[in-house]
C-alpha cells in the first residue's frame, strides 16, 4: 500500500496527516508554541504505527513550507528531507498561502486574497483565482499592502489570513464577515493533504523575510 504523509510544523500546531486509498484521513496534532523537533518524529511514529503503515509504504510526503514560524518551518522541512530520503519517498512542498486560500474558498469557484503577518509592520500578500496562484508572494508595508488590497476587496475579493484584521482596521472596512478574518489561522491537514498529493514544488522553506541569522561566511540558511 502506498501512503501520503503530510506535515505542518509552521505554527504553533505540530500537525502529521495520513492518507491511504480506501481508508479515512489520519490526523494527530498537539498544540505545542514550542518544542517541535523534539515531537515530531514521536508523533509521525505514533501515526504509522496506528494506522499500520510502514515507512517504507510512504510514496510521498508533503510539508507546509510557509511563511511562519523561522525555526518550526525549518524543522518540518528537514524532517521531511530525512524521511524521504530514508524511505525513498518523493518529498514535495506546500505554500502555506495556497492552503488558507484553499481553506478560504474550497470549491475554488472565486478570487482569494491571502495575507499573512509578517510581523515589523509587513504583510506577505498574494492572490489566488480559483485556487490557482496569480503571481509570487510579494512583501509589503502595511501601507501598501493596503492600496493593494482596496481595489481587489471592491470587486468582492474575498480576505483569508492572519493579515487580514490588520488591513481592515488600515482600510476602515466594517463589512468583512468575521469568518473572512480569522486571526492566524492554523493549517487544515486535509486541505494540506490535497495540496500535497498535488504539488510539484521542493520541500524548500518559504521566509517571511531574510532570516536575520547568518551561517559561518555570512551564508543563509536554506
Amino acid at each position: 500500500m502506498r501512503a501520503l504523509l503530510a506535515l505542518d510544523t509552521t505554527n504553533a500546531w505540530c500537525i502529521a496527516a495520513l492518507r491511504r486509498p480506501g481508508h479515512d484521513d489520519l490526523v494527530r496534532g498537539e498544540r505545542l508554541g514550542r518544542g517541535h523537533a523534539e515531537r515530531l518524529a514521536p508523533l509521525v511514529a505514533g501515526l504509522l504505527a496506528d494506522a499500520g503503515v510502514e515507512p517504507s509504504h510512504l510514496s510521498r510526503i508533503g510539508v507546509a513550507t510557509g511563511p511562519g514560524s523561522f525555526a518550526g518551518t525549518r524543522v518540518g522541512v528537514a524532517f521531511t528531507r530525512g524521511l524521504a530520503l530514508a524511505t525513498g519517498a518523493e518529498a514535495v512542498g506546500v505554500s502555506n498561502l495556497a492552503v488558507i486560500a484553499h481553506m478560504a474558498d474550497p470549491r475554488r469557484t472565486g478570487r482569494v486574497a491571502v495575507i499573512h503577518d509578517a510581523k515589523r509592520g509587513e504583510l506577505v500578500v498574494q492572490l489566488f483565482d480559483r485556487g490557482g496562484a496569480i503571481g509570487d508572494p510579494e512583501r509589503l508595508t502595511i501601507e501598501a499592502a493596503a492600496s493593494w488590497l482596496r481595489p481587489l476587496a471592491d470587486n468582492g475579493v474575498r480576505p483569508a489570513g492572519s493579515g487580514a484584521p490588520i488591513l481592515r482596521a488600515a482600510l476602515n472596512r466594517t463589512d468583512w464577515a468575521g469568518g473572512v478574518l480569522a486571526d492566524g489561522p492554523d493549517l487544515d491537514p486535509r486541505t494540506l493533504l490535497d495540496l500535497a498529493g498535488q504539488s510539484d514544488a521542493p520541500p524548500s522553506p518559504v521566509y517571511a523575510r531574510p532570516p536575520d541569522a547568518k551561517l559561518p561566511g555570512g551564508a543563509e540558511p536554506e
